[in-house]
């Protein structure tokens, strides 16, 4: 279990403090994680490094701004939602995440498969995990993203709501009906 020396927040207050090992704790923590959720929303590679650096840059310079009140995850997911959703509007002004196409032909939102890493990595070279990719790709953006939230990057409902800026009754909804969905859809596949 983590102490509150080694918490998130602890660490972002030591970071804001000037120790820049707590800086390299935090992106060693949460690099991997951050990273497929940027790359599943973008679905393009080159983009999604961009947006990563603009976030760990954005994580530096407002260090001193971060509220050791606030979920030190909540807030990173949230800046780097927002990075991607602002780069498709200056880039697509008229086009939504779901319509925008990435360099495979997917919506952006589908962009779920990453060789890099993923929970379901192993099980993406069976039948079985190209099934369960093609399933979360076919789940509305907004009970993906949910889902993606809690697989990959762990967060809690509460979590997820903050992120997504729903409420925690929406944020859960999307939550069971991904699930439903998903049970339903791998049914059907089977």
């Amino acid at each position: 279990m983590e102490t509150s020396a080694t918490s998130d927040e602890a660490m972002m207050k030591r970071y804001a403090n000037g120790d820049v090992s707590a800086f390299d704790k935090l992106y060693t923590r949460h690099e991997l994680p951050l990273w497929r959720y940027i790359l599943r929303l973008c679905g393009n590679r080159a983009t999604a490094e961009e947006l990563m650096q603009e976030v760990w840059f954005a994580v530096a310079r407002e260090a001193a701004t971060f509220r050791t009140d606030a979920r030190f995850t909540s807030w990173l997911y949230t800046m780097a939602r927002n990075r991607v959703i602002d780069r498709f509007r200056t880039a697509h002004p008229h086009k939504s995440l779901d319509m925008v196409e990435s360099d495979s032909g997917h919506t952006l939102m589908d962009t779920l498969a990453d060789e890099h890493a993923s929970p379901l990595q192993a099980a993406e070279q069976s039948e079985q995990g190209q099934s369960i990719i093609v399933a979360l790709g076919r789940l509305p953006r907004e009970q993906r993203e949910a889902f993606v939230l809690q697989v990959d990057a762990g967060m809690t409902v509460e979590q997820i709501a903050s992120v997504t800026g729903t409420t925690f009754e929406t944020a859960k909804s999307r939550l069971r009906y991904a699930r439903e969905r998903l049970k339903d859809l791998l049914r059907e596949h089977a």
